[in-house]
């Protein structure tokens, strides 16, 4: 993930919903309410992280031609993007970096079909100033309810930057998260989906179409997903061997 920034903001949040009628309403909302429900979701919430998990990212001046050149030629989809930084140049002028996209393959195909049996949900820890451009770029047609940047993260005794889904939902039942590092779903593990992280060193990737699609379209048919992914990933018990216990109970 292309990221120069530091900083943990506490307090409120500030988040992006998109609502039924593709107007854009931003939100400032205290962490404390974050166990009510930011939308009227339907049945089945998917929770979808961006680096490595739907693209990869790098900063354009540091990636090699030869990797650009050789993504591009195995068929990967990539576009530029410039994203402003935290940093501040010596003139006080906000700084402006470039990056090189990859598209997960596959990535259009994935959200429109999961979008017609779920609610989407953008949640990253990089900064809005990076992932916001990047999100408009991959949403054009707006499959995502909800867009949520590091500042809606929390920041536990054993990780930074993790992702509480009690904050879209009270009944976690019918919530799964889509992660490349676990441990964004430390507190949630049952929800989890862990998936292998994508990199421009991959352009026949399957893991959007063959992989996680067609287990999402089974959980979307399930009346509590926890009990599904439990049985095949045992989450819980790969945070115990991390020195993590147990953070969630399933029903």
């Amino acid at each position: 993930m292309v990221d120069n920034g530091v900083d943990f903001v506490r307090g409120k949040i500030n988040v992006v919903l998109k609502n039924l009628r593709g107007y854009v309403v931003c939100l400032s909302c205290w962490k404390s309410v974050g166990t009510s429900n930011w939308g009227n979701f339907r049945s089945t919430l998917v929770v979808l992280d961006l680096d490595e998990t739907l693209v990869c990212a790098y900063e354009t001046s540091s990636l090699p031609s030869i990797v650009r050149s050789q993504a591009i030629e195995a068929g990967l989809k990539c576009f530029e993007l410039e994203c402003i930084s935290t940093d501040r140049e010596v003139e006080g002028k906000q700084k402006v970096n470039h990056v090189t996209v990859f598209e997960r393959p596959g990535l259009h195909e994935f959200l429109r079909q999961t979008s017609e049996f779920a609610d989407l949900v953008l949640f990253t820890a990089g900064l809005e100033g990076y992932a916001r451009p990047l999100v408009d770029r991959i949403d054009v047609d707006s499959k995502f309810s909800l867009r949520l940047y590091r500042p809606a993260t929390v920041t536990t005794e054993y990780r930074e930057h993790v992702k509480d889904l009690s904050c879209l939902s009270k009944d976690l039942c019918r919530c799964v998260i889509v992660d490349n590092n676990p441990f964004s779903f430390l507190l949630q593990p049952s929800n989890g989906i862990p998936c292998v992280p994508f990199s421009a060193g991959q352009p026949y990737d399957e893991q959007l179409m063959g992989v996680i699609l067609p287990l999402l379209k089974h959980l979307s048919l399930q009346k509590d997903v926890r009990h599904v992914l439990y049985e095949r990933f045992h989450m819980p018990e790969w945070f115990q061997k991390h020195g993590i216990p147990p953070s969630d109970q399933i029903p």
